[in-house]
């Protein structure tokens, strides 16, 4: 399986995300309803699951060396967590936004297709190169829900409701979600010592992948001695994804990262 299946692969998991989402909107109509909703949500995780499996049997190598490749996995990731959310917890509304946002990255990888090569250089020929972008990937899945969740609710506090019992579920995904993130820098550190003889170089992913991890840890800390100021939370939550995003694909945009090693490829 390689990259002109994509479509196909797209298409099919976004027909089974929309149509479990529908269903699962409707469980209070009866159980039929839901068990529909989880069984064609648990389909298209399947469908899509496999693609990724299918593409690192193909490529001979893990499928995270392009920024489309890393996209793949968020879509994956974050359409999980969605799941995993409301079979917990029982919020449907997070689970329609992460369905929705997985739907946002399948179509950015569908207008922007890519060269799929099977050749790696030798620094990410590494043991560590799939671990550390997997929970990287998966850190950024779970942050990226806890900003879904700010969203959700500044939006009730617009509204006059109390965001109370969002702000905690936002934050086992913060928690969560800052553990693999603290992880992932130091597989990286590990990395860049076996490949490039130092632990950390102040590269501009470097610098940004640290301003990330103290974006959070300042939002773990605020929010542990000022538990009540909950639009505040709200709003340190959603801009703490924005940087997040620069250290995910907005160094690529800077002039000063255009010799930076760690610049995805095309």
């Amino acid at each position: 399986m390689n990259w002109i299946q994509f479509p196909v692969i797209a298409l099919i998991s976004t027909i089974f995300w929309v149509t479990g989402a529908i269903a699962l909107g409707f469980e209070n109509k009866g159980p039929i309803f839901k068990n529909l909703g989880i069984v064609l949500t648990m389909a298209g995780i399947a469908v899509f699951g496999t693609f990724l499996a299918m593409l690192w049997i193909a490529l001979d190598r893990p499928p995270m060396r392009t920024l489309g490749e890393t996209r793949l996995w968020y879509t994956f990731f974050i359409a999980t967590i969605g799941f995993i959310t409301y079979l917990r917890w029982k919020y449907f509304l997070f689970h329609l936004l992460c369905v929705l946002f997985a739907l946002l990255f399948l179509f950015l990888n569908y207008i922007h297709p890519e060269v799929h090569e099977k050749a790696l250089m030798p620094a990410l020929q590494s043991p560590w190169f799939a671990p550390h972008v997997i929970v990287y990937i998966l850190s950024y899945s779970l942050l990226g829900g806890s900003c879904l969740i700010a969203l959700l609710g500044i939006y009730f506090i617009y509204k006059e409701k109390s965001p109370e019992k969002y702000l905690d579920l936002a934050d086992n995904l913060v928690y969560m979600g800052f553990a693999l993130l603290t992880l992932g820098l130091l597989f990286g550190a590990l990395w860049a010592k076996e490949a490039w003889g130092h632990y950390w170089t102040w590269d501009p992913k470097e610098t940004w992948a640290f301003l990330t991890w103290l974006t959070y840890l300042l939002y773990m800390h605020y929010r542990h001695y000022h538990p009540n100021r909950y639009k505040t939370h709200l709003w340190v939550l959603s801009l703490a994804f924005v940087v997040l995003l620069i250290c995910w694909f907005g160094i690529n945009y800077l002039p000063s990262a255009q010799n930076s090693i760690h610049v995805y490829g095309g």
